[in-house]
């Protein structure tokens, strides 16, 4: 139905067994067991009569750090944050710097682009995407 494009610091490596691993880690994705180390930004879609709901947990991002585009059928959410932290103690000095990205896609090639909203509120990015009709590109062509 829908190909989500996940985000992840180590390559994908696709296998014949990637959709039962990926079932698999879906079904224990509420033990605390699972590790996250490797994982982004939950998303969530749904189908609400002509329009795509799209939920993106994004705790503590703020609104410019978040980016989404739909370009040819595939909508993205990107967040790209910088941190800095400074610590000072007598002689003591530390300072850390991070530099965060995530990005996920989905392919949705009947949304109306002109229709899309957006808005981030308490941690939750919700995206409200109307559905148009899509022009059918197939030809069938007749062989001599």
């Amino acid at each position: 139905m829908f190909r989500l494009t996940p985000f992840t610091s180590t390559p994908v490596k696709r296998t014949q067994f990637s959709d039962f691993e990926n079932l698999i880690d879906d079904f224990f994705s509420n033990t605390p067991m699972r590790s996250l180390r490797h994982d982004t930004f939950k998303l969530d879609v749904r189908l609400e009569g002509d329009n795509y709901l799209i939920e993106a947990d994004l705790p503590g991002v703020k609104k410019e750090e978040v980016h989404v585009s739909y370009d040819d059928g595939l909508f993205t959410i990107e967040v790209e944050r910088q941190e800095e932290s400074e610590d000072k103690q007598d002689d003591y000095l530390h300072r850390e710097r991070r530099m965060c990205s995530m990005k996920r896609s989905i392919n949705l090639p009947d949304l109306d682009p002109s229709r899309i909203k957006a808005r981030l509120e308490e941690g939750v990015l919700k995206i409200v995407a109307e559905k148009q009709a899509v022009q059918e590109t197939r030809t069938v062509i007749d062989i001599e």
